[in-house]
C-alpha cells in the first residue's frame, strides 16, 4: 500500500494527490505504450537529502523515449529539476520516485499518431523491495515458465511499460507458488534477470552477470555493482549464465533501484553456496549502501542533494 503524500508533479505544475488523475481514454493504459524509471533518495549521514545517480535515471527515461520514438515536451533538465522537487513539496527525506512518460487521451487503436505526450512525477516511501530482512538474510527463488523476451520481440533497453506484463506474469507465478521472486531465462535457456532486477552470481571468487548484449536492461546498479567491484579488486565479467551454473553459484544476488543489493540464498529449492549471504555479496552490499547512506564519500558525482 502506497501512502499517500501531498502533491504530484503532472506536466510542470503541482497537484494534490488525489487530483492526479488520468482519462480512461488514456492511450498508454490501453496499449502498454510508455517510458518510466525508478529512483531512489537516500538521506546520508550528514543529515542531507541525495538523489541516487539522478542524471542517469534521466538519461535512461530519454534514451527509452527515443527507442518508442515518442518526444516528451519537458527537457531533460526539467524533469530532473522536477523530481528533486517533488522530494521538497513532499517533505521526503528518504523516497522512491517514479517519473512516467505517456501517451493521453485521444484516437484509439494500436497506432497513436498525434495523442499527446504528457509527463508526471510521482514519490512516495518504499522500504525494502523484496520483504522485510531480504537485504540481511536473502531471499528464496523460482526460475519461471516464462521466458524473458527475445531481443527481437522487444526493446530490451527500454524500460517501457508494457514490457513489464512479462515480469508481471513471472513474479506472480512466483508468489503463488511461495517464492520471493522469479529469475526469467532468455529463449535460448540462458539466466536473464529478475522480474525487476539485473542478477550477479559469484563463482570461486569471481563475479559475473550478462552481458549488455543479452535481453536484460541496462541496470543502473548493475553498473554500480561492476564500478565497485572492480575497485575492491574482485574479478568481474559480463558473461552469459546457463541455468546449472546458477544452481552452482557460491553466491548470487539482485540489484535494482527498488531491490538494492538483495542476496539470493536459494534457487528452485536448492541452496546457494551455504545457503547464506556470501563474503563478496556482503562487501558489495557494504560499499553500495555505504555510498548511498554517507559513511563512505567515493563518488560524489553519484549524487544530487535536495
Amino acid at each position: 500500500m502506497v501512502d499517500k503524500l501531498k502533491k504530484i508533479w503532472m506536466e510542470g505544475e503541482f497537484v494534490d494527490w488525489d487530483d492526479a488523475k488520468v482519462h480512461i481514454l488514456t492511450h498508454s493504459l490501453h496499449y502498454g505504450l510508455g517510458a518510466f524509471e525508478g529512483i531512489r533518495a537516500y538521506r546520508r549521514a550528514d543529515g542531507g537529502t541525495y538523489v541516487f545517480r539522478l542524471k542517469e535515471h534521466i538519461d535512461r527515461l530519454f534514451d527509452t523515449c527515443r527507442l518508442l520514438a515518442i518526444q516528451p515536451r519537458f527537457t531533460r533538465q526539467q524533469v530532473a529539476d522536477a523530481t528533486v522537487e517533488t522530494l521538497r513539496q513532499n517533505d521526503m527525506q528518504e523516497g522512491y520516485i517514479r517519473p512516467l512518460v505517456y501517451l493521453g487521451e485521444g484516437p484509439m487503436g494500436v497506432y497513436a499518431h498525434d495523442n499527446p505526450v504528457r509527463t508526471t512525477i510521482v514519490a512516495w516511501h518504499w522500504g525494502a523491495y523484496l520483504g522485510k530482512g531480504a537485504t540481511e538474510a536473502g531471499i528464496r527463488a523460482k526460475i519461471s515458465a516464462f521466458a524473458r523476451h527475445h531481443i527481437n520481440v522487444g526493446l530490451p533497453k527500454a524500460k517501457m511499460m508494457g514490457q513489464y506484463t512479462n515480469s508481471s506474469l513471472a513474479k506472480r507465478e512466483a508468489r503463488i507458488a511461495g517464492y520471493n521472486e522469479a529469475i526469467l531465462l532468455d529463449p535460448n535457456g540462458y539466466v536473464s534477470e529478475g522480474s525487476g532486477e539485473n542478477i550477479f552470481i559469484v563463482r570461486r571468487g569471481r563475479l559475473i552477470t550478462p552481458p549488455l548484449s543479452a535481453s536484460i536492461l541496462e541496470g543502473i546498479t548493475r553498473d554500480t555493482i561492476l564500478t565497485l567491484a572492480r575497485e575492491e579488486g574482485i574479478p568481474a565479467a559480463e558473461e552469459m549464465i546457463t541455468r546449472d551454473q546458477l544452481y552452482l553459484a557460491d553466491e548470487a544476488f539482485f540489484t535494482g533501484t527498488a531491490a538494492e543489493v538483495t542476496p539470493i540464498r536459494e534457487v528452485d529449492d536448492r541452496a546457494i553456496g551455504e545457503g547464506q549471504v556470501g563474503a563478496i555479496t556482503r562487501r558489495l552490499q557494504q560499499r553500495f549502501f555505504g555510498i548511498v547512506r554517507g559513511e563512505d564519500n567515493a563518488h560524489p558525482e553519484w549524487l544530487t542533494r535536495v
